[in-house]
């Protein structure tokens, strides 16, 4: 993969036209509970097919992030605010008015935070089980400035899902995710199968900003070299002049190959498209979860 800088989009990255009655409807109840998502904030391409399904990412502690990655649309000028008491029963009310089976939550990162929000994000699974106890949980986390006890704080609340995603390959990190840490990325999905073997793990890789197939194929082992579970993988699309420019639009077929390699490795699904998030089409891991059962402890 050539690192070039590309600007016409093909024709395999146009989404359709959105229902607007249908996402209307989410927006209501977005404004009505005074809750962010991340389909709004980081100006997400599928937030049309979403809408229209029912479904949203949730971010809390938001919108303001304390970190400035480059290729992120969410906003990290503002100064973030104290956090909400109120915020986990407006999600949790939320989820009961859009019946919701699958729910994913995520946040800014908030490292003015002593541990990184992972009390947020317990109180917010909490409060989504007494209102929706069927409703499957996915949280999908900063990496907490490596504070494991954090992390095993939010494992202790039980979701059905721990995501944190990887991003790119370790040779891009200082430009595209500089305060990162891959090594740690890894860790942190290692931890979580060790600290909560019942719970699923997944990460997800955007492509196209100079990184190379070898490279990719190499982030893929060393997630399996972990026992992440599911992984997602998509095409890193500009959100402003101000942020990283594409180097490279990938095509479907080259997809198709990750996916196929990744179901190779051992990975229990992968999601591998364009159009791929990490919550793209999130509500099927409750199919997986029934076709691999994990007692929980």
């Amino acid at each position: 993969m050539v690192e070039t800088t590309v600007t016409v989009k093909p024709d395999w990255l146009r989404v359709k036209a959105p229902q607007w009655e249908r996402v209307g409807n989410v927006k209501e109840i977005l404004r009505d509970l005074a809750l962010n998502t991340v389909c709004e904030e980081a100006s997400c391409p599928n937030i049309g097919e979403c809408f229209n399904a029912g479904t949203a990412t949730f971010l809390i502690m938001g919108p303001a992030c304390t970190r400035a990655c480059p290729y992120c649309d969410i906003d990290f000028e503002k100064k973030p605010k104290p956090l909400d008491p109120t915020e986990s029963a407006r999600l949790a009310e939320a989820v009961r008015r859009m019946k919701l089976n699958h729910v994913v939550i995520t946040s800014v990162n908030r490292d003015d935070l002593p541990d990184g929000g992972a009390s947020q994000f317990v109180r917010c699974i909490e409060a989504i089980r007494t209102v929706s106890p069927h409703t499957t949980i996915e949280v999908l986390i900063p990496d907490l400035c490596g504070h494991w006890e954090a992390l095993e704080l939010i494992l202790q609340a039980q979701p059905e899902v721990l995501n944190h995603n990887t991003e790119t390959v370790p040779r891009l990190y200082r430009r595209v995710r500089p305060q990162g840490n891959y090594e740690r990325t890894v860790e942190l999905l290692q931890r979580s199968r060790t600290y909560a073997p019942w719970v699923y793990t997944k990460s997800g890789i955007m492509v196209g900003l100079g990184e190379t197939d070898e490279e990719i194929r190499q982030v893929m082992q060393d997630l399996r070299a972990v026992d992440c579970d599911i992984l997602t993988i998509g095409q890193y699309l500009q959100p402003s002049q101000k942020h990283l420019q594409v180097s490279q639009f990938i095509t479907p077929e080259q997809f198709d190959s990750w996916k196929t390699f990744g179901e190779e490795l051992g990975f229990l699904q992968v999601v591998s498209s364009p159009l791929t998030r990490s919550s793209y089409h999130a509500e099927q891991v409750r199919e997986l979860m029934a076709q691999y059962p994990r007692e929980r402890k």
